[in-house]
This record gives C-alpha cells, sequence and structure tokens, in this order.
C-alpha cells in the first residue's frame, strides 16, 4: 500500500486529519530531506527514507520496493500531493511496470501554498485564479512566459510558486517584467509569504512595480492580484484582497 500524503505547511496542525492518519498507518516515510525533517519529531517510531532534490523518480521507486515488501508506505510533499507534487510521477511508473500494478495507491489531498499563503494575506484568490511555477528544471521558460501573459490577458488572479533559487536569483523580475509588458498596470496589488505555516512567517503587500525587486527565495509564494485586487488597511495590518463583485 502507497499513501501519497500532502502534508500541507509541515507541521502537524497544518495537516489535514486524513493525512496523519495515513502517517500512522504507514510503516515507511519516504520523502524529500526537509519535508523528512519537518514530520520525523511528529512520528518517531516510523522508518523514513529520503533522497535528494533531483532524485525524485528513485524516490517514487523506493516506495514500490517497500510496497512490495509487504510495507505500508507514505510519500510526502509539502502542500497538496497533486499540485506539483509526486502523485502523477508514482501513477506513471505505475503504469510503466506491470510488477507494480498490483500495489494499492491511495492520494491523500492536502493544503497547498496557494491556500495556506492567501489566508495570510487576506483573500487574494476570491476570484478566478492561476498557480505558475516559475522553475524551469522541467518546463521550458518559454512555456512558462506564455502562461504568465495568457493569466494577465484573461486577468486572472496568480498564485506564483518557486519564484526564485540560487540558480534563479532573477525570475521574479522577470516575470513581473512580462506581465508589465502583457498589460498589468504598474499598480496592480500583489503581496508575497515567506516560510508560510513554519517559523519565521512573514508576509508582505505591495505593487508590481515593487514586487520585481522583492528578495524571495523557493519558500515563498508570491501572489498578483486581477486589475480589481486591492490592498486594505485593517487592524491586523495589510491585507490583499480580491473582490468577487458582492454589493457591500
Amino acid at each position: 500500500m502507497i499513501y501519497i500524503v500532502g502534508i500541507g505547511p509541515g507541521k502537524t496542525n497544518g495537516m489535514t486529519i486524513e493525512a496523519r492518519a495515513a502517517l500512522e498507518a504507514s510503516d515507511v516515510i519516504v520523502g524529500y530531506g526537509v519535508y523528512i525533517d519537518l514530520v520525523r519529531e511528529s512520528f518517531p517510531n516510523k522508518e523514513f527514507a529520503q533522497t535528494s532534490m533531483g532524485k525524485e523518480i528513485e524516490r517514487c521507486k523506493l516506495c514500490f520496493d517497500f510496497a512490495l515488501q509487504g510495507k505500508t508506505v507514505s510519500m510526502i510533499c509539502s502542500g497538496d500531493a497533486g499540485v506539483y507534487g509526486m502523485a502523477e510521477p508514482i501513477l506513471s511508473l505505475q503504469n510503466e511496470n506491470s510488477a507494480w500494478q498490483g500495489v494499492e495507491i491511495s492520494i491523500i489531498p492536502g493544503v497547498t501554498a496557494a491556500t495556506s499563503g492567501a489566508a495570510e494575506l487576506g483573500a487574494p484568490l476570491n476570484h478566478d485564479f492561476c498557480v505558475i511555477s516559475l522553475s524551469d528544471l522541467l518546463t521550458p521558460w518559454e512555456i512558462i512566459e506564455r502562461r504568465l501573459q495568457a493569466a494577465i490577458t484573461g486577468d486572472f488572479a496568480i498564485a506564483i510558486y518557486n519564484p526564485s533559487s540560487h540558480k534563479r536569483a532573477d525570475y521574479l523580475k522577470k516575470a513581473c517584467e512580462i506581465m508589465l509588458k502583457a498589460g498589468a498596470s504598474p499598480e496592480r496589488a500583489c503581496g508575497y509569504v515567506q516560510n508560510i505555516g513554519r517559523s519565521g512567517t512573514r508576509t508582505c503587500t505591495c505593487m508590481l512595480c515593487e514586487l520585481q525587486n522583492a528578495l524571495v527565495d523557493m519558500f515563498t509564494t508570491v501572489f498578483i492580484g486581477n486589475s480589481q485586487s486591492q490592498i486594505l488597511k485593517t487592524p491586523a495590518g495589510t491585507k490583499l484582497i480580491t473582490k468577487r463583485g458582492y454589493k457591500i
């Protein structure tokens, strides 16, 4: 049995009841090292197995190896297992290998960064929205660029994953320039959240022209409002909202 588990931001109180139950029922928990570190303390009696970044397929194969040994396995993913997670590669691998097709697979959803980050900022995704990753490890930049342009043309609110890394330090700036050229106003309401649901969570609201110079990392989720989004001053600080059309 393989569970593919979205653990949300990673802390126990950010997991769904179903996700925690799957981890409790497992003999082995498999994942990227950063995610293993987030859950290890809460599940001290489990066996853990991990691989490094870039070894996702090897990680999936480990799950099948353990399952064929009769063990119940949880493959953990941050956020949701089906949003830039490991649900697709595990299902694809099973389809390609007849020896693995008898293994039962259950996908356990989790709270993805788009929704958990939106809750920290206010209500930036309260109308039609899309999620775009700026990582070009598996997706050509030309496709990412077209998706950013289409999102602005369609006036979607946007949640941006993987906005920056050591090798991609200027990608958010490039994305902002693409959106501005596609017709987004420099004053468009935006925001970002760092370390969602973890120690050091920090939020920031800003305009698109300011966002392009923001210092962000891989643990940051960025939110671009649509043309009707606003930054409000509230007793709890500034909040980013996207109007749905209600008469207030």
